[in-house]
């Protein structure tokens, strides 16, 4: 609890504030605002961050879902005339909406409980963003820099590097937060591509095929995408069949998706690589 804002963390938001100064600073660093960047805060919370951003970018935008901390940070940062905060669940919001002249750049102290299904919300909309400096729970941000062969390499890694360069940046314990989790977390920036290094003919055939591998991880090739493709196609693409889901590369999943998107053109089935919902 922070007795200065008299706000009580909620567990069902996964409210873990930050409170420690030096990371605080050191995020800062990390982010590098300018005065004239389109920031957008994810979960300011109780505004430590948001303090430290107002400082060189005063028309900092946030978006806050819960309805307790609005009058909190209306309070602290009255003296800002350009702050804006849009009371809305980040997990359905269209960040497009905010960009005018300028991509966004995002940064957020994401909450563990959400935070994979955000990334992947904040991916759908990586066309209008510059990058992401995000606060994540350390096993997260170990999966979304994962190669191949890793133990922590999968969907997430996959996808987010589909559209972004990841870079781990520094961990950060429990302490710097109240109430304090009982996990360690990291810093990691994400860039968009500017050009995809590997593009795939259909983006909901490669979640697809990505997907249903993953879900048999454990599973050979053979067997995890018995349903997607066959074992003569995965040769003729001088894949292992033999190997499991986790030990291929990006390149090597879309080219995979290709090779199914190209039979269900030529077949007229074009229902199976259907996007998931943002």
């Amino acid at each position: 609890m922070s007795r200065k804002a008299g706000h009580q963390a909620r567990k069902r938001f996964g409210q873990n504030f930050l409170h420690d100064p030096g990371v605080i600073e050191r995020i800062v660093r990390a982010i590098n605002p300018q005065p004239d960047d389109a920031m957008v805060e994810i979960g300011p919370g109780l505004g430590a961050l948001t303090e430290e951003i107002l400082a060189v970018n005063p028309a900092l935008q946030v978006v806050e879902l819960d309805r307790d901390l609005i009058p909190v940070l209306r309070t602290k940062f009255f003296n800002y005339p350009q702050f804006r905060i849009h009371e809305a669940d980040a997990l359905k919001f269209d960040f497009r909406q905010l960009v005018a002249e300028r991509p966004l750049r995002i940064v957020g102290n994401l909450p563990y409980n959400i935070s994979t299904p955000l990334i992947f919300h904040l991916l759908s909309q990586s066309g209008v963003v510059q990058d992401m400096h995000f606060m994540l729970q350390k096993e997260v941000v170990q999966r979304l820099a994962a190669v191949s062969g890793d133990n922590h390499y999968g969907r997430l890694g996959i996808m987010a590097q589909y559209f972004c360069k990841v870079l781990p940046l520094f961990e950060v314990g429990p302490g710097a937060f109240r109430p304090a989790p009982k996990v360690d977390s990291a810093i990691v920036r994400l860039v968009p591509h500017q050009t995809l290094p590997h593009p795939a003919q259909d983006l909901g055939v490669l979640q697809m095929v990505v997907r249903t591998a993953f879900n048999a991880r454990r599973k050979t090739l053979r067997k995890a995408l018995g349903g997607v493709v066959s074992v003569a196609q995965l040769q003729a693409l001088e894949i292992d069949d033999g190997l499991r889901p986790e030990n291929l590369t990006l390149a090597q999943y879309v080219a995979i998706a290709d090779t199914v998107a190209a039979a269900q053109t030529a077949t007229g089935d074009e229902g199976a690589g259907e996007r998931e919902p943002s």
